[in-house]
């Protein structure tokens, strides 16, 4: 509409937004009124019509099996429109037009905004499936009328009463109509069964809708009262209300159609099942997250245990062991802290990465500068807890075995995360520049538990690959290609 409104007519910004305001509301005028909406603006040079929104009903047949949006007619060729524009009114008079086949009624209602007319919207209604009307279908379509009367006026929709479609009450979910009083006139059997659910035991029909509303919401006090305004449809405006067994919620709308208000819409929706389920998934979040919290507490218990046997120890080979588990349990115990403190099971590594290296670096042997460069991104439980561990055992292998004490270096942890959607990878590299490889050394087959256990998660739990070869100019270089999943 935007492009449409902008290339071929003369109307402003604020103009625009006045459209797409009404293009926000206009699904509830389609359905009161059975019939499909286009809305016509004349152009720049007010020689032709250009069409920029339109919307198909939900309660009948349509009228257009084509998509109208962007035709241009020339001025004269729909006289309603014509009407319309240049009266200011809404025009009804002809006979129904004949579309494939299919009688439509066509009428014009004028756009009207601060006084002028923007546009018009062509009303065509379906009347190969007229018949006659039921109750609910009057009210439909005398709240049709009201409405309509109002975009005429320029007093619908409301300004900086943006509705969001998907999550705004529609008039099949439940409409209720009431007089200038707040009592209701009439009330869909959808509605009806959202109050009985609420608690009602009584018709909804002549009673106080407010007054009804507030008495079935448990809370007292103030919050009573703005129920009962709402409810009563003096101003636009929406709300939830619990009650009994069940949660509705509610969407004002008052109907001025000459200025002075009449009465009200009030569109409802029971959205019990929604909020039950939606109080489900917190609950089962909080316990998720309180079970990662309680991991990393029994974790660091564990870790503190193996510290305290740790400074028992006579051998330094067995002292040097139980620290060296103790790392690894601080490592996955950091990923569970992170978890514990997310709403899904996705993790943010880069802090992970960053912490591991400042608990790895306690063990350094000299000045040994410990960063990291690029960025790991957001990784999913199951990959993160074993590529801790991974990067925990990497690092402290490089500390330990390319240094001798009082050395000086570095140590860089590299991440490159590329590929397709499909087939995401993470490229990390862990270089040093310290003493090197020893002579014939082979990563897959050679090394340490640590380099056992990097290889056993990498190629294993992980699905990747691990390399370990000497460095371009001095030290040693570990490869980590790691298939990893899209980044959301």
């Amino acid at each position: 509409m935007n492009d449409l409104v902008r290339q071929h007519t003369a109307l402003s910004e604020s103009d625009l937004e006045w459209l797409h305001l009404l293009v926000s509301e206009w699904q509830l005028l389609s359905d009161l009124s059975f019939a499909d909406l286009v809305l016509w603006v004349p152009t720049l040079d007010g020689t032709r019509y250009v069409s920029v929104a339109q919307m198909r009903p939900n309660t009948g047949p349509t009228s257009y099996q084509d998509d109208m949006v962007g035709h241009l007619v020339p001025r004269g060729r729909r006289p309603l429109l014509d009407a319309a524009l240049d009266e200011g009114r809404i025009v009804r008079e002809g006979d129904p037009e004949w579309r494939e086949e299919v009688p439509v009624r066509v009428e014009s209602i004028p756009v009207r905004r601060e006084g002028r007319v923007l546009g018009v919207i062509a009303r065509n209604t379906n009347l190969l499936t007229v018949r006659t009307p039921s109750r609910l279908e009057l009210t439909y379509l005398q709240s049709a009328s009201d409405l309509a009367q109002m975009i005429a006026a320029g007093s619908f929709p409301f300004p900086g009463q943006q509705v969001d479609m998907d999550a705004s009450p529609r008039a099949g979910d439940g409409l209720i109509r009431l007089d200038a009083e707040g009592v209701v006139q009439y009330a869909s059997p959808n509605a009806l069964s959202a109050y009985h659910r609420l608690g009602l035991a009584s018709d909804l029909v002549g009673q106080h809708l407010g007054q009804l509303t507030a008495d079935l919401a448990p809370s007292r006090g103030p919050v009573d009262e703005a129920i009962a305004k709402l409810a009563s449809g003096y101003a636009p405006r929406e709300a939830e209300v619990e009650g009994g067994d069940g949660v509705i919620q509610l969407r004002a709308i008052p109907l001025k159609p000459k200025g002075t208000r009449i009465g009200s819409l009030v569109l409802l929706r029971d959205v019990t099942e929604l909020r039950r389920r939606e109080r489900e998934l917190i609950t089962k979040d909080a316990t998720i997250r309180e079970i990662h919290h309680r991991v990393k507490n029994n974790l660091q218990t564990v870790a503190a245990l193996l510290r305290l046997q740790a400074r028992r120890m006579d051998s330094d080979q067995g002292r040097e062991a139980l620290n060296e588990a103790v790392r690894r349990v601080g490592s996955i115990a950091i990923v569970h802290e992170t978890l514990s403190q997310n709403l899904d099971e996705r993790v943010q590594f880069d802090e992970i990465a960053d912490r591991v290296l400042a608990m790895v670096a306690e063990i350094s042997p000299g000045r040994i500068d410990c960063r990291r460069t690029g960025r790991f991104g957001i990784l999913d439980a199951e990959v993160a807890t074993p590529l801790s561990m991974v990067l925990t055992e990497v690092l402290q292998n490089a500390l330990e075995h390319a240094f001798v004490p009082g050395d000086e270096g570095s140590v860089e942890v590299a991440a490159l995360r590329g590929g397709t959607r499909e087939d995401s990878r993470l490229l990390i590299t862990v270089r040093d520049d310290g003493r090197g490889l020893p002579e014939g050394f082979d990563a897959q087959r050679t090394g340490n538990l640590g380099l056992q256990i990097v290889r056993t998660l990498v190629e294993g739990e992980l699905g990747g690959n691990f390399d370990m070869v000497p460095a371009a100019e001095r030290g040693t270089k570990v490869v980590l290609d790691i298939p990893v999943g899209p980044e959301k």
